[in-house]
């Protein structure tokens, strides 16, 4: 008698190999047998017709602090999530003196944009070191598996205070009190360390994110603590990644390449890194992922963390960037609730006034609109969402062709849906209007699918649903160009992710594995376009994606969605540290 059976799915067990028909079944939140399996269970589960997989491993999120009150980590739980790794990019929120609580959130909302009034009444703050950390995590009542790492900005802070907050170099004593926070941490359970070196990551008080400019004697200093445990990663936000933009220089991501290289060598560990395709140097990524592929043989483990989609930002009346926050007449009526806003917006009388000459000072994304080439990289996202729009698809495009000027399509456009309508801007990824290049980054061995920033960004982007596109768009509906078959894009999302972090007791379908699963409609599975949401501590925004076609997610055989609704199933925890693989 098993737990569970789940019968005539189509199964990609998240190897690579082709897809098979068959049964699963459970026992103990493990996987104990696949193929045909003969007897009864306590609860059977009819599969026909829908596709069978490991649950999702995403190892680049935000949710340090919502994990702590929403136990499905949403959006990612929407979107067959079953494992994610938070404390990514040198931020997070211990080890926290008392007195460095709100500065803390400070950085993360500088650097993610996630609302500080949000974070201030969500964490309760039953923790000071590292370890004390892990345990108030491993209390929560999760219904997904949580790991993270140990974040520079937090350490530096905790060890050197106002010294580390404000970037000074950091003193022998200071770098070995750093190794020994970052060991205590990776014994206690933290899957690896993070730190952030791209001068595009700030606090809220504009100050770079503490590690922007440590030296490589604090880095490797700090790095050793890896290789003296045998355990965790190494994740960085590095110079360049997103190029010029931000203060950083085109060519840093080839100068930092070769210290994260030196440093795996040394320690022995993975060292990971993020990786973007920007317009002024192309094809720079391939160069980085070469340079990976060559000194691998060296002894080096270097790894690039890639976005399958347009990696950029979404914008509209109710977003952060907001394209009309330089004209006088708008920030009169800024403030109002998005009801009143769109009628006040369809005055005749008002709308000459925005779409006048006058203009006040820099207004971020606002004073970008007066760019005549920023028209070019904005795009109506339609329903379903188009993430790799034609570049006659452009407001620039439609003005033309209309003979209008593009602010004036603009306005109309984000008129659409009561003033909900958001429009597409991406920065980078997107390549004269195609995402060819992602093609050769998804079968790179030295490129992980990542980026996806779930729980951050609340107010500007919403790529947690990475991994439905991934079935969506880049294996079933894409015409433009190559796809990617189904069981390359389910092992890139659950076996080669769960690896890079030695989480090898997921990410695949087999005997001995946990029962972490997503049964899914690939024909009937849609993106839902993003919306607005007011649902965080306090009221606070947040974009939000959802998706049709999830017929249910398990986490240790228990379902923890159900088509599309989360269930009161806890069976989630805290990971601590690497996992090893089941024994035949």
């Amino acid at each position: 008698m098993h737990d569970l059976i789940i019968r005539g799915g189509n199964i990609v067990d998240g190897t690579g190999k082709a897809a098979e028909n068959g049964d699963i079944a459970i026992d103990d939140g493990k996987i104990t047998q696949v193929g045909q399996v003969d007897g009864s269970a306590r609860r059977t589960v009819d599969a026909d017709g829908l596709t069978v997989t490991p649950g999702f491993v995403d190892i680049h999120t935000h949710y340090d602090a919502q994990v702590t009150w929403d136990p499905h980590v949403l959006p990612s739980g929407w979107h067959g999530v079953t494992t994610t790794v938070v404390g990514n990019c040198g931020v997070g929120f211990a080890p926290a003196k008392p007195e460095r609580h709100e500065w803390l959130i400070g950085l993360m909302e500088g650097v993610e944009d996630i609302p500080g009034a949000a974070l201030s009444e969500g964490i309760q703050w039953n923790w000071e070191s590292f370890p004390e950390y892990l345990d108030a995590l491993e209390a929560s009542p999760l219904a997904v598996n949580v790991g993270t790492h140990v974040p520079h900005g937090a350490i530096r802070a905790y060890v050197m205070e106002e010294r580390g907050a404000k970037n000074e170099a950091a003193t022998a004593e200071d770098i070995e009190q750093m190794y020994q926070l970052v060991r205590e941490g990776l014994e206690a359970g933290a899957l690896g360390f993070s730190t952030s070196r791209t001068l595009g990551h700030r606090a809220v008080d504009g100050e770079p994110v503490p590690g922007t400019f440590a030296q490589e004697d604090e880095l490797f200093g700090i790095g050793r603590a890896l290789r003296d445990t045998g355990t965790g990663i190494f994740e960085l936000a590095g110079a360049g990644a997103a190029g010029d933009t931000g203060g950083d220089g085109a060519d840093d991501a080839l100068k930092e390449i070769d210290w994260m290289h030196r440093l795996s060598a040394e320690i022995g560990r993975p060292v990971s890194f993020a990786m973007l395709q920007f317009d002024s140097r192309p094809d720079q990524w391939r160069e980085l992922l070469e340079i990976c592929e060559k000194t691998h043989s060296q002894g080096a483990n270097v790894i690039a963390q890639f976005a399958a989609r347009p990696f950029g930002i979404l914008t509209g009346h109710e977003t952060t960037a907001n394209p009309f926050l330089n004209r006088p007449a708008y920030l009169k009526i800024a403030e109002l609730p998005i009801d009143e806003r769109a009628r006040r917006l369809q005055d005749p009388e008002l709308r000459r006034s925005i779409l006048g000459p006058e203009r006040v000072g820099s207004a971020g994304f606002g004073s970008m609109t007066d760019q005549p080439k920023v028209y070019e990289r904005l795009f109506p996202m339609g329903d379903p969402p188009d993430y790799e729009p034609t570049v006659d698809k452009s407001i620039a495009a439609i003005a033309e062709r209309e003979g209008r000027p593009a602010d004036e399509v603009l306005y109309d456009y984000l008129l659409r849906d009561g003033g909900r309508e958001l429009l597409l801007f991406p920065f980078f990824n997107y390549s004269y209007g195609q995402l060819d290049c992602m093609v050769e980054m998804i079968h790179n061995p030295h490129a992980v699918l990542s980026l996806g920033d779930g729980g951050a960004h609340c107010g500007l982007i919403c790529d947690a649903s990475l991994t439905t596109f991934m079935l969506t768009h880049w294996v079933r509906d894409r015409s433009r160009g190559e796809k990617i078959p189904l069981e390359h894009a389910v092992h890139s999302m659950t076996q080669d992710t769960a690896k890079l972090y030695g989480l090898l007791d997921r990410g695949v379908i087999a005997p001995g594995y946990r029962a972490d699963i997503n049964l899914i409609d690939l024909e009937g599975l849609q993106l839902r376009r993003p919306k607005m949401a007011y649902d965080l501590p306090g009221g606070a925004r947040r974009l939000l994606q959802r998706a049709d076609g999830y017929h249910s997610t398990l986490v240790g055989g228990q379902e923890i969605m159900v088509g599309g609704e989360p269930t009161d199933a806890r069976p989630g925890g805290l990971i601590r540290g690497a996992q090893p693989a089941p024994t035949a």
